[in-house]
C-alpha cells in the first residue's frame, strides 16, 4: 500500500507523511525536496524567476517520474492538485488522503509566506487559495481527516494510520 497526502501548506504532510512512514517502516518522498534537489534552488526562486505554472510543470514531472514501488508515504507540494495527469498517477497507485486543515492552524504553521513557494498567493490572500484549492482537494481525495488547532504531529499521524488500517490494497 501507498498514502499520498494532500492539503494546503502549513497543513503538516511532511511532517505527518515522516511520522507515518516511521510506524509502517514505509520510504517517505517529499516532493518539494525532490524539486528543491533537481532545480538546486528553492521553491520561491522557481516562482520568481520563472512563474507559478513552472513549478506547478516541474512538480507535476517529477511526480510522473516517481517510480512508485508498495511501501510509500508521499507528500507531494499543496499545488499539485492543479495537474490531473499527476493526480491521476498518485491515484491509481496510492490512497490519497486529504489533511483539511483550519485556516488558523495554516496561517500559523506559515510565517514566511514571501518565501515559501506556495503557487497562486502572489496578491492574493491564503483564504482565496483555500477557497481555489478546497474542491480539488475534495475532488481527488479518498479520505479527509480533519486536523485541528490542538492537533499534533502523533495524534495526526495515528489519525492517518486509523484511517488507512481498512484500506484495500490498490
Amino acid at each position: 500500500m501507498n498514502v499520498t497526502l494532500i492539503g494546503m501548506p502549513g497543513s503538516g504532510k511532511s511532517s505527518i507523511g515522516r511520522e507515518v512512514a516511521r510506524v509502517l517502516e514505509y520510504d517517505f518522498v517529499d516532493i518539494d525536496q525532490l524539486i528543491r534537489q533537481k532545480a538546486g534552488c528553492s521553491l520561491q526562486d522557481i516562482i520568481d524567476t520563472k512563474g507559478d505554472e513552472a513549478l506547478v510543470l516541474m512538480e507535476e514531472k517529477i511526480v510522473l517520474g516517481l517510480s512508485i514501488d508498495d511501501g510509500m508515504i508521499i507528500s507531494p507540494g499543496g499545488s499539485i492538485v492543479y495537474s490531473e495527469k499527476a493526480m491521476n498517477h498518485l491515484k491509481e497507485r496510492s490512497v490519497i488522503i486529504f489533511l483539511h486543515t483550519p485556516l488558523s492552524r495554516v496561517k500559523q504553521q506559515i510565517n514566511n509566506q514571501d518565501s515559501r513557494g506556495i503557487v497562486g498567493l502572489k496578491g492574493r490572500s491564503l483564504e482565496k487559495l483555500l477557497a481555489e484549492r478546497f474542491p480539488l482537494y475534495q475532488k481527488y481525495a479518498d479520505m479527509s481527516i480533519d486536523i485541528g488547532d490542538r492537533d499534533t504531529v502523533s495524534s495526526v499521524a495515528g489519525k492517518v494510520l486509523e484511517a488507512i488500517r481498512y484500506v484495500p490494497e490498490k
